[in-house]
């Protein structure tokens, strides 16, 4: 068998003796393992566990300060992707170069305001192909709203607010496991893992990504019925929360001075800087009128074919038509929104709503409702401006009518996802008089927001 990365003699001895005085171990299965590898270095091991998972381990209660500052959003579920530095990775070049083609299937795919998507690489990945070709690489999924993580300071807070993992066999998948997350690979080479090691057990036995089949009921299915793989758990470290004070122990003992008498300590994980998805790309937007004021929405970038309709309650409120049918489902109705600096200007000219985002005093555009008007002016074919200036905040301005504020719970849906809703419901035939008085609500695959209308500017008519 080929020589076992890390516990080979060619790893650790040089003319027959060990090349380090002591070797860190985090469980006692490596002994075991290292023992029959390399038997002449086996005196040097030295348990002391894994400071890295005991970060982990000591920041689990911040994972919703962790999913805020990625901009997970009410009932949104958070997929990271992961991928190792191998040639037979989910980034490598051994064959089907998976990551790239799987990442405008899963934005194309997953509704943008169910799902956040994030991606962490290997940094020998950025360092071998350079920051600028991964990143065109990965552009189309980017404007789609994917968040491209720094791979050395922000990959385990992604994984303690991650609903699901999208991996391989490398380190940070197994993190992923060890923590009891879904975990799905997308790629599973057994060459080159040491057959009898926990990574390989893993790889062996943890359920697999088919990029054949539709995604979302794999990614759903995935979390919704997952049950922890026991391996990661029990072998990542058998001493937990003790990593600090082993590793210093000895330390100081092989500098042969004594210990501080101050306690041993890890840095705890940082708080990443608020990196809420920009998708600067076309959205297929389809709608469900679910009564007067109730609208069913999700929001596609850039998808390869129809996607699926929005959910909704099998049966209407009692008394209430639906799409002018007493009794039955309303229809799916379908418009294109787009951000104004989508790259494709002619998905901006045909777009029936238009949005951005910045700071409503930003006076490189003007007051919001002002950049309203000018969008309106400029294209003929919008219907509807809207400008967002905060987490729930929109100005939005209707072709014919005036401008009105729509207001909601901060970590409720994308104001913008609300601008469309509202196109929706005044594309029915409601009145913006009747949305002020009675308010909106946007129910997304999994969470419900209710979204307050104002007048921005006294006008309350109808589009034109």
């Amino acid at each position: 068998p080929d020589p076992v990365f890390g516990m080979s003699e060619a790893w650790l001895l040089v003319d027959g003796e060990p090349v380090a005085d002591a070797m860190v171990l985090s469980h006692p299965e490596q002994l075991a393992r290292l023992r029959e590898a390399c038997p002449a270095a086996a005196h040097t091991a030295v348990l002391a566990g894994d400071p890295c998972f005991d970060r982990l381990l000591a920041a689990r209660p911040y994972r919703e300060r962790f999913r805020r500052a990625l901009g997970l959003r009410a009932g949104q579920r958070l997929i990271v992707l992961n991928s190792t530095w191998n040639p037979a990775s989910l980034f490598g070049d051994g064959g089907d170069d998976l990551l790239p083609s799987l990442l405008p299937r899963l934005t194309g795919e997953l509704a943008a305001d169910d799902h956040r998507l994030a991606a962490v690489l290997h940094p020998n990945i950025w360092h071998g192909h350079g920051p600028g070709q991964v990143r065109a690489w990965l552009e189309r999924a980017r404007r789609g709203g994917l968040a491209l993580l720094d791979p050395l300071t922000e990959w385990r807070q992604a994984l303690l607010a991650a609903d699901l993992v999208i991996g391989d066999h490398g380190s940070v998948t197994y993190y992923a496991a060890a923590l009891g997350t879904p975990v799905l690979l997308g790629a599973a080479p057994l060459d080159g893992l040491d057959p009898a090691s926990p990574v390989a057990d893993f790889v062996r036995t943890a359920p697999r990504l088919d990029p054949l089949r539709p995604l979302r009921p794999q990614l759903e299915s995935a979390v919704d019925g997952h049950r922890p793989h026991p391996g990661p758990a029990a072998l990542t470290t058998s001493v937990p929360g003790e990593s600090a004070a082993r590793l210093r122990a000895l330390f100081h003992g092989l500098i042969g001075i004594p210990e501080p008498d101050a306690p041993a300590l890890l840095d705890p994980l940082p708080l990443p800087d608020h990196t809420p998805p920009r998708r600067t790309t076309s959205l297929r937007v389809l709608t469900r009128l679910l009564g007067p004021y109730e609208v069913a929405l999700r929001r596609y970038a850039e998808p390869s074919y129809d996607p699926e309709e929005p959910d909704g309650p099998e049966e209407p409120p009692a008394g209430t038509a639906r799409g002018g049918r007493a009794g039955g489902c309303a229809p799916v109705q379908e418009h294109l929104a787009a951000h104004e600096d989508t790259a494709d200007r002619g998905a901006v000219a045909a777009a029936d709503v238009i949005f951005r985002d910045g700071a409503a005093d930003d006076p490189r555009l003007g007051p919001p409702a002002a950049w309203c008007a000018e969008v309106l002016a400029r294209h003929p074919q919008c219907a509807l401006a809207a400008y967002v200036s905060a987490a729930g905040t929109c100005t939005v301005r209707v072709r014919g009518g005036g401008a009105f504020t729509l207001t909601a719970d901060a970590w409720a849906a994308d104001p913008a996802a609300h601008a469309s809703a509202l196109f929706a419901c005044l594309s029915a035939g409601s009145s913006v008089e009747r949305l002020i008085a009675h308010g909106l609500t946007v129910r997304t695959a999994r969470a419900r927001h209710r979204v307050t209308v104002t007048a921005a500017d006294g006008g309350a008519a109808t589009p034109g």
